[in-house]
C-alpha cells in the first residue's frame, strides 16, 4: 500500500471516529435536558412577589422558586402552579404536563383546602371577634380530611410521572407574635395559634410525602426570623392588593424557598 493511500485511509477512520464521538456527545447533551413540572398553589406560582409573567389569575412569577430552580439546573419548565389552587384543581387541571419522560416534579398544595385565607381574615377582625373556632375547624380538617386528599394527588403524580423525582414543598410560619400592621388586629395569642395550625399542616404534608417516598422541602426553619413584622420580612403582611398579603415576597422565594428546594435536587 502506498503512503498516500494509507494516510487517506487513516484520515477517513479518524473522521468516522470523530463523527461517532460527536454524535454520542450530542445525544448525551440532549439526554441531560431535565423535564420539570411545577404544580401547586399561590406559594408555588409566586403570589407575593408582585412581578408576574402575564396577567392571568394564576399569577406565575419568574421570581418564584420553580422558575429559579429551572434556571439553576437548566430545566425545561412546565409551570402549572396557579394561585388559589386546591388539591382538586391539581387533579383536574395541572397534571397534563406529566409523562413517563418527566424527570422532576415539585408541588406545594393543601393550604387552600383548609380555608386558610378565611381563617387569617377572621383573626384580623377587631375585638370582640375571635378566630378560635375557625382555627379549631381548620386543624380538624388537616388531621382528618387532608391526608386523604394529598394521597389522591400524590397517587396521580406517581401514575402520570412514574420516573420522576418528586419534591413536596411546605409552607412557612407567618407570625412572630408582634403586631406591626395598624389595620389588622391579630393578637399574639392568635398568632401563636395560627403558627401551631401551620405547623400541624406542615407535619401532615411531610408525613404524606414520606409515605409516598417523596422528598419533603420543609421551609419552616428557613423563615425563622423572617416572619411578618420581623426586621427582614420574607413574608408580606397586610398588603394591597389584598391577594399579596401573607405570601412570600421575592426574598422569601429566593432566600427562603429556593435554597431548600435546590438542595434536594
Amino acid at each position: 500500500m502506498s503512503y498516500p493511500r494509507r494516510i487517506s485511509t487513516m484520515a477517513a477512520a479518524l473522521l468516522a471516529a470523530l463523527v461517532s464521538v460527536t454524535a454520542l456527545t450530542s445525544g448525551a447533551a440532549q439526554a441531560q435536558t431535565i423535564e420539570y413540572v411545577a404544580l401547586g398553589d399561590s406559594y408555588a406560582s409566586g403570589v407575593g412577589t408582585r412581578d408576574y409573567l402575564d396577567d392571568s389569575s394564576c399569577r406565575r412569577s419568574d421570581a418564584a422558586y420553580p422558575a429559579l430552580l429551572a434556571a439553576e439546573i437548566g430545566a425545561d419548565l412546565e409551570f402549572a402552579a396557579c394561585s388559589g389552587a386546591k388539591t382538586g384543581d391539581v387533579l383536574a387541571g395541572q397534571l397534563g404536563g406529566l409523562s413517563a419522560g418527566t424527570d422532576l416534579v415539585t408541588i406545594t398544595i393543601g393550604g387552600n383546602d383548609t380555608g386558610w385565607t378565611g381563617v387569617v381574615q377572621k383573626c384580623a377582625y377587631p375585638y370582640p371577634w375571635t378566630c378560635t373556632k375557625e382555627i379549631d375547624t381548620a386543624e380538624a380538617f388537616v388531621r382528618d380530611v387532608l391526608p386523604g386528599r394529598l394521597d389522591e394527588v400524590y397517587d396521580a403524580i406517581e401514575a402520570a410521572a412514574p420516573n420522576a423525582e418528586v419534591i413536596v414543598v411546605g409552607y412557612p410560619l407567618l407570625f412572630n407574635g408582634e403586631q406591626c400592621n395598624a389595620i389588622t388586629r391579630i393578637s399574639p395569642g392568635e398568632q401563636a395559634a395560627l403558627n401551631d395550625a401551620a405547623s400541624l399542616l406542615g407535619d401532615v404534608i411531610g408525613t404524606a410525602a414520606a409515605n409516598h417516598g417523596f422528598q419533603y422541602a420543609d421551609v419552616r426553619a428557613a423563615f425563622d426570623g423572617h416572619a411578618v413584622c420581623d426586621d427582614a420580612e420574607w413574608l408580606n403582611g397586610l398588603s394591597y392588593p389584598i391577594v399579596e398579603s401573607y405570601h412570600p415576597n421575592k426574598a422569601g422565594q429566593s432566600d427562603g424557598y429556593f435554597p431548600i428546594v435546590s438542595g434536594l435536587v
